[in-house]
């Protein structure tokens, strides 16, 4: 079993809404307090970053996703969520959350080194 498990995949139609969910689990290591990310690699496609949280809160955004994605965690339950709204076909992927141990997602210590297996997001037109 990873360190990092993703859920809440699954198929909707085009305009439709789904939550993703990134449990963290190290025994020695509190992943949710630094900067952590949700990436995306569709069919024939590269990996793209979707958003980013650094230890403070603050976001970024993929620009085809700005505006309809919301990530956000709860660090006392040790969870990185991705709210995913207005879903388009294009948003079709596999979808990965990452951690990186450090409290900045810029940076030479932004490195995202530890990855889940991944959760499957299919939008049908």
């Amino acid at each position: 079993q990873g360190e990092l498990a993703e859920s809440g995949g699954g198929s909707v139609q085009a305009g439709g809404s789904l939550r993703l969910s990134c449990v963290t689990s190290n025994p020695t290591y509190t992943y949710i307090r630094d900067c952590m990310g949700w990436f995306r690699q569709g069919p024939g496609k590269e990996r793209e970053e979707v958003a980013t949280i650094d230890g403070d809160g603050r976001t970024t955004y993929g620009d085809s996703v700005t505006g309809r994605f919301t990530v956000s965690k709860d660090n006392a339950k040790e969870t990185l969520y991705l709210q995913m709204n207005s879903l388009k076909a294009e948003d079709t992927a596999m979808y990965y959350c990452a951690a990186t141990t450090s409290s900045r997602c810029s940076g030479p210590g932004g490195v995202f080194r530890y990855w889940g297996q991944g959760t499957q997001v299919t939008v049908s037109p």
